[in-house]
């Protein structure tokens, strides 16, 4: 293939798509650029089906930190596991690319998005959604493309939307919508707001949706150049006589799920399909259809549960639609710990746990975006106990860094600056038991341990997860869904924010008909359930609490001039060092002069702040000083006034009368009240005088001369022979005369 460039700009901004030169053996590679900011992208079919009940798509996304001209950190110096942020940007690739392949097909399908230059201005994710579908329609898979996603920001001052900001664009803006999607349809929505309506999120999507359209065009040109040959393929299609043999069995399914308890009705479902599967097929059968007899159970069981919602408004717990699930809130749940909260919806149960710690604490990362850490930290554990199942523990997979990041980005506007609470935050979620929307009982239960902690946070935060059954024209919009509804539903939409308006928001859609009317409902319908659970919230914990937990640090500041830094540090930290072992207080120093002393005991903060004003403290003449005796000389003692400043005691005023050495008054490491008695403008040096001093001991006095002995007379010195003066430079000179002792 030859190369084959697109180039074009929309929205102010230049791109680039590119084919025909790199990653040729791949199924179809495409170069995408924006700005300077450029992904490689493969994608790879196989040849082969797998004999599996769900389709095989993986995507990977590895930050390369040569594309910001950065050595990786750690001892390998080589990237290893993808980061957080490499995570989010894979799970957002396969959402809108997933839903694009056609019902049954079970061919693998491998997507590579590999970073190679970063502007430090455009961002490389959303390109790459773009990225992957030109890969697949280049290499002619059975993809209903094309799909392309936009990030949408709005300028505070102006209003305006913004598509694709720039990273300086984005500090100017209070939304960050990313979604994605095909000319038709909207596949997915990840938003963070400061609190907007959802009215103004409404019309960000509308905006959003008419931008992928057009880079949607965009790509089809592009795609119109390659004009690649579409890939032979089969559907798998399953032995007409399985739906025969499973499809009479609807009401018994329906019956099966009508039960609130999950574990009950997980085990009469499951016990019906093994009655199905042992009733109805030979085990001939059931050895050679396998894989297909599962998915015909699976679509029994899902057309059992949509029939039921769409023909009778009823869900299989018996709530109506609009129905929240029953709620169980207890906020300061553990003891000790800076701040906790539980929060159970239905038989969904998350622990909050809210920890507190200087801001040096904050997370720091190693990534090619342009954040280089964050102060709050928001994690999400989802053990298999939860679930009621067994299997291991380790690294956080997927879904667990996703539903954090979700939370952690609901309760980010709602948080004090450092000047107002100069803390890091770290919230951790434990999800102990689920059955569907345990990402919002987390950013429930994260704002309960913050309130519970005493974090002044601007307003409170609830969050509801909705669902869609759309059969044809018939939809039914769900509120607080649960697994089952979430599992075989249409959409799962989760909506976080305050009172005020909307702080996140996350969609991922499986039906291709969703319109914005269809949002624009379940937008409304979210409000009703957020306020719902929100007034539940503060009827247990109305605001954050006034005082912090008695083990949680307390932080203060004070600003010290910048020239004064390196005095506290001291040599290779000495000091500050010497100042936290002694107090036991954690000490922060900002570049600026600001420090922020943090310690859970008060005696401890008063303490390091003495010492550390001290060390900055310049003395004033008059001013009076209790200090230590730290050095003797013969002229006089030094004597500590604060850590960093000592003045000289001179010896004439060490005691009342003539002392004769400053040891026969002072010895090292005596304290002794003195004042400041000048403070020299140029050198900075210090004369103090003591106060209340004592008499001088009866003979230290120096002796008087006259006591000192008679000294010899001097005798004339002789004239050489010849009277002459021989020294250098006398040649030839009269010596000079001498006075007599007597002067005559």
């Amino acid at each position: 293939m030859t190369k084959i460039v697109e180039e074009f700009e929309l929205y102010g901004k230049q791109y680039r798509l590119e084919t025909g030169e790199l990653a040729k053996q791949a199924t179809g590679a495409v170069l995408v650029t924006c700005g300077a900011t450029s992904v490689l992208v493969t994608a790879v079919v196989s040849n082969q089906e797998k004999d599996y009940d769900f389709f095989p798509l993986t995507v990977d996304y590895i930050e390369k930190m040569y594309a910001v001209g950065r050595i990786p950190g750690g001892y390998l110096k080589r990237e290893g596991k993808a980061s957080d942020h490499g995570t989010l940007v894979a799970r957002m690739v396969d959402r809108p690319v997933r839903p694009g392949f056609p019902d049954g097909y079970k061919n693998e399908v491998h997507i590579v998005c590999t970073p190679l230059v970063n502007d430090g201005e455009n961002l490389p994710d959303t390109i790459c959604v773009a990225g992957a579908s030109a890969a697949l329609l280049v290499g002619g898979a059975p993809f209903d493309g094309p799909a392309a996603c936009v990030r949408i920001g709005r300028n505070i001052e102006t209003g305006e939307f913004i598509v694709n900001p720039t990273v300086d664009e984005m500090e100017a803006s209070d939304l960050e919508l990313t979604i994605a999607g095909t000319a038709d349809y909207i596949s997915m929505v990840e938003a963070g707001a400061a609190e907007i309506t959802e009215e103004d999120m409404l019309a960000a999507m509308t905006f959003g949706q008419e931008a992928i359209a057009a880079f949607c065009e965009k790509q089809a040109a592009f795609i119109a150049q390659v004009n690649p040959t579409p890939m032979e393929y089969t559907i798998h299609a399953a032995d007409p006589s399985i739906a025969e043999k499973v499809d009479p069995f609807l009401a018994d399914m329906s019956a099966a799920l009508r039960d609130a308890d999950k574990a009950s009705r997980m085990e009469k479902v499951e016990d019906l399909k093994n009655r199905i599967i042992e009733t109805q097929f030979t085990e001939e059968e059931r050895a050679a259809w396998g894989s297909d007899i599962k998915a015909a159970l699976k679509a029994l069981e899902k057309r059992a549960m949509r029939q039921m919602i769409i023909e009778t408004g009823e869900r299989a717990d018996g709530r109506t639609p609009e129905e929240i699930r029953p709620l169980y809130i207890v906020p300061g749940y553990l003891p000790r710990v800076h701040g906790s909260g539980l929060f159970q919806r239905g038989q969904t149960q998350v622990l909050s746990v809210c920890t507190l710690g200087m801001l040096n604490e904050w997370q720091r990362l190693d990534t090619i975006w342009p954040e280089e850490g964050k102060r709050y930290m928001h994690q999400y554990n989802f053990p298999p106990y939860c679930t009621g199942e067994t299997g291991r523990m380790g690294a956080p997979k997927r879904r667990e860094i996703g539903h954090g990041a979700l939370a952690e980005r609901a309760i980010l506007p709602v948080l004090p600056d450092t000047d107002t609470f100069p803390y890091a935050i770290r919230v951790v979620s434990e999800v102990l038991e689920s059955n569907g929307s345990s990402s919002m009982a987390s950013t429930c239960g994260s704002c309960l341990a913050l309130m519970d902690a005493g974090v002044p946070i601007s307003a409170p935060v609830s969050g509801v997860a909705m669902g869609l059954i759309k059969e044809g024209d018939d939809v039914v919009i769900l509120s607080d869904i649960q697994g089952i509804e979430d599992f075989l539903g249409d959409m799962d939409f989760k909506v976080c924010g305050t009172p005020n308006g909307i702080t996140a928001l996350q969609m991922d859609n499986k039906a291709k008909g969703l319109s914005v009317d269809i949002l624009a409902r379940a937008l409304k319908q979210a409000h009703e359930g957020r306020k719902f659970i929100l007034d539940a919230m503060l009827e247990t914990i109305d605001a954050p609490r006034a005082e912090m937990k008695e083990t949680a640090p307390r932080i203060e500041t004070i600003k010290i001039p910048v020239d004064k830094i390196r005095d506290v540090i001291g040599s290779g930290g000495k000091v500050v060092r010497g100042i936290q072992e002694e107090t036991g207080a954690s000490i922060d120093i900002q570049e600026d002069g600001t420090i922020h002393v943090g310690a859970v005991s008060s005696t401890a903060m008063q303490a390091a702040k003495d010492m550390i004003l001290g060390i900055v403290k310049e003395p004033e003449v008059g001013e009076e000083f209790e200090g230590e005796v730290v050095g003797i000389k013969d002229f006089g003692a030094f004597v500590k006034l604060t850590p960093g400043k000592d003045g000289l005691l001179h010896i004439s005023r060490v005691a009342n009368g003539r002392v004769g050495k400053v040891e026969d008054v002072l010895n090292l490491g005596d304290v002794i009240k003195v004042v400041v008695l000048e403070v020299d403008p140029k050198t900075g040096k210090i004369s103090l005088d003591r106060l209340d001093k004592p008499d001088a001991p009866a003979g230290s006095a120096p002796a008087r001369r006259e006591d000192r002995g008679e000294r010899s007379e001097r005798k004339p010195r002789e004239r050489r022979e010849g009277g002459e003066d021989n020294r250098p430079g006398r040649s030839g000179r009269t010596p000079r005369r001498r006075h007599e002792s007597n002067g005559n």
